[in-house]
Formats: structure tokens, sequence, C-alpha cells
């Protein structure tokens, strides 16, 4: 793998109808699988990483232990979202990704997502340690600037907040 993969891809996304409450918002639910679907397109199109591939080859996947899931304003039908991924934390077999959906050029935060993950073997639904190479990927793609603490979900929201705050007061 080269050095230089992006630690946090992003995508833009149109939000459908169907995906739609009756206010137009995008539906509580529904958040998740555009996140979801967004960070396995980065992975695919950015680490040439195929989860189905992998789970085949290896034997083993992620699976999601627990979700944590910040809703702070609306994404509405026909709104263009971006969408950003990234590691925040890693060990043996344990990862953690953080996803952020924005507005459409980014300044104005909607949802906050982070999903942590245990790599498991197919056959045994068993806990295993990631590979060698993956080890070398994950810490490729491990972001520096946050400092993942398992309580810190809320406080993290509000420097997210902050920071765009700020970002848009600069311009």
């Amino acid at each position: 793998m080269s050095a230089a993969l992006p630690r946090m891809p992003e995508t833009t996304h149109r939000v459908h109808f169907q995906d739609c409450d009756m206010l137009g918002h995008l539906n509580n639910a529904r958040y998740l699988d555009y996140f979801l679907n967004a960070r396995e397109e980065h992975t695919t199109q950015h680490y040439a990483l195929n989860l189905g591939q992998l789970a085949r080859e290896e034997g083993a996947g992620w699976v999601i232990t627990k979700h944590q899931l910040a809703y702070l304003r609306p994404a509405n039908h026909a709104e263009v979202v971006r969408i950003r991924t990234q590691l925040i934390h890693f060990d043996n077999s344990n990862l953690v990704v953080e996803m952020q959906m924005l507005n459409e050029d980014g300044t104005r935060l909607k949802a906050v997502l982070w999903s942590e993950m245990a790599f498991i073997r197919v056959q045994s639904a068993t806990r295993t340690d990631h590979s060698d190479a993956l080890m070398d990927l994950l810490e490729q793609l491990d972001v520096d600037d946050v400092n993942y603490d398992p309580d810190g979900f809320d406080e993290r929201v509000k420097q997210l907040r902050k920071q765009l705050k700020r970002d848009r007061k600069e311009e």
C-alpha cells in the first residue's frame, strides 16, 4: 500500500425521498445506512479493501459491536450531504470508525457516528487478531489528531462543532 492513503476520505450523497420521514427529513434509522454505505465505498475505492472478499479469503471480518450516533441537524429530502469517515482507534482485534455527515460544502455538521467493530472468525463467530498485513494498513489509516476515549463521544461532538464554527468565522 502507498503511504499516501487518504485518512479521511469523503463522498457526497443525495438524500432520497424514500429515505425520509413525513417531515422530509432523513429518517433516523437511514443515517446508519448512509454512513455504512459511504464507509464501504471509501474502503473499496481508496484502500482496495473489499470486505466480502476479505471474509471469503481470510475467513474473518468485522462485526459492529456498538454505535454512538448524534443527530445534530436534519438532512432534508433532495439535499446533497458530504460524508467523511476515518479510523480513530484500533488494536489487535478491534477498531473504531468515526463518520461525519455535513452539508454539501462541509461547513455544518449534521450527524456524527462512532462505530465500534470486532474482528471475528466467520466459522466460529469468535474474536480473532488482525493479520500483520491488516495491522500495517490500519496503522497507515489511523488518524493522529483524535484522542479516542470510549466515553468521550459527546466531548468529540462538541469539539467538531466548535472547530467548524471557528472555520466558518475565518472565511
